[in-house]
């Protein structure tokens, strides 16, 4: 008798999975790796970091297995309660006692000994509802006031409210999706480029009234011109680069982690992951983003309805667009943006939602 095959996993894109969670695995080696000294220095257990970041994936696979077992069209019938949940965790950073300020930023929600960052939701709550809104309108994309303004309107709420926190970095990230994602839905490109050419000297303005931003600008520029100062972060991201060579240091043997590179687990962990798996490893990691955006884009152009398609291209470029934006930013090619790099940096919150996202990726994969 022929053995039936089980259904469980069948049609779901490997593709898709595969390289996801071996971008996991990785990422937890490079957090321990990366943020082992600096643990001991600070909590007294190099495990520190580790111990968090493992549970955060144990919850993020969690969320990635239900979310692969939930129809997509679920997602755009809470399209607005989630924009409404994400808003109102928003506002509630600016609440005392609520929001956890930390470095003079007002980006996290302290629950215990955790801490949660809202922004990572909202992306996920404008991917739903630009899915949902751009496929509901159709043809009526092409028209300004029902293509672009209400959109623009929407995205713009949140984007000031990051701002305020204050993280320019991320808004700029949900400005630059929101125009890749409204072309791929049919605004006059014309519209786009009044818009950009709008936005240009408000993001110019905060960054010329802000020290911090301006100081990032000129390190960009010419990092050498203050080794010490401003430039003290990209030079030992370089150094990183420089030490690993073919094969790098080893596994746990680079020095830049050791209190040279500040905070080495979040943004600058791909340095580290350079400095000790080499050029081999650091392209090993960027052909595995590769295949998975590929996949995903794959599963977006394979999807069996205009919602899922939009649903899956917001997913997968907000995905694509934050890992070229951070590996820009450790190799110098864009100024420092504090933006980490999905799957592999430490950040809970991020780990979670980006788990999500393949998980609703892989059920559109299955419902060709």
């Amino acid at each position: 008798m022929k053995e039936k095959r089980n259904p469980a996993w069948a049609g779901y894109d490997y593709g898709l999975l595969i390289p996801a969670m071996c971008l996991l695995f990785l990422g937890l080696l490079m957090v321990y790796s990366a943020s082992s000294p600096l643990a001991d220095h600070r909590m007294g257990d190099s495990y520190y970091y580790l111990k968090k970041q493992a549970l955060f994936s144990l919850l993020g696979i969690g969320l990635m297995l239900s979310a692969t077992r939930i129809p997509c069209t679920f997602y755009f019938r809470i399209a607005y309660p989630l924009l409404g949940l994400s808003m109102l965790l928003l506002i509630m950073l600016f609440i005392p006692g609520i929001g956890a300020k930390i470095g003079g930023a007002h980006r996290w929600i302290r629950v215990g000994w955790l801490t949660l960052q809202p922004s990572e939701l909202a992306k996920f709550s404008l991917v739903v509802y630009m899915a949902y809104s751009m496929a509901k309108k159709g043809n009526q994309m092409a028209s300004f006031s029902q293509g672009l303004l209400p959109h623009l309107l929407v995205a713009g709420g949140f984007m000031g409210l990051i701002v305020l926190q204050p993280d320019l970095g991320t808004a700029v990230i949900i400005a630059c999706w929101l125009l890749v994602l409204l072309f791929v839905g049919g605004v006059k490109i014309t519209h786009l480029l009044v818009i950009f050419l709008a936005l240009a000297p408000g993001v110019i303005w905060m960054i010329l009234r802000a020290d911090y931003r301006l100081k990032r600008w000129l390190a960009f520029i010419n990092p050498w011109e203050d080794p010490k100062g401003i430039g003290f972060q990209i030079i030992n991201s370089f150094l990183a680069f420089g030490a690993g060579g073919p094969f790098g240091v080893g596994l746990g043997n680079g020095k830049q982690k050791l209190f040279y590179l500040p905070e080495p687990h979040t943004d600058f962990v791909f340095a580290i992951a350079a400095e000790e798996l080499g050029l081999v490893g650091a392209a090993a990691i960027i052909v595995l983003f590769g295949i998975l955006i590929a996949r995903g884009i794959k599963v977006a152009l394979n999807a069996r309805d205009l919602y899922s398609t939009y649903l899956a291209f917001g997913l997968t470029s907000l995905i694509g667009l934050q890992v070229v934006v951070n590996l820009c930013v450790v190799t110098g090619l864009l100024p420092t943006k504090g933006l980490t790099l999905p799957f592999i940096s430490y950040g809970g919150s991020s780990l979670v939602m980006n788990l999500l996202c393949v998980g609703v990726l892989l059920n559109i994969s299955a419902r060709k």
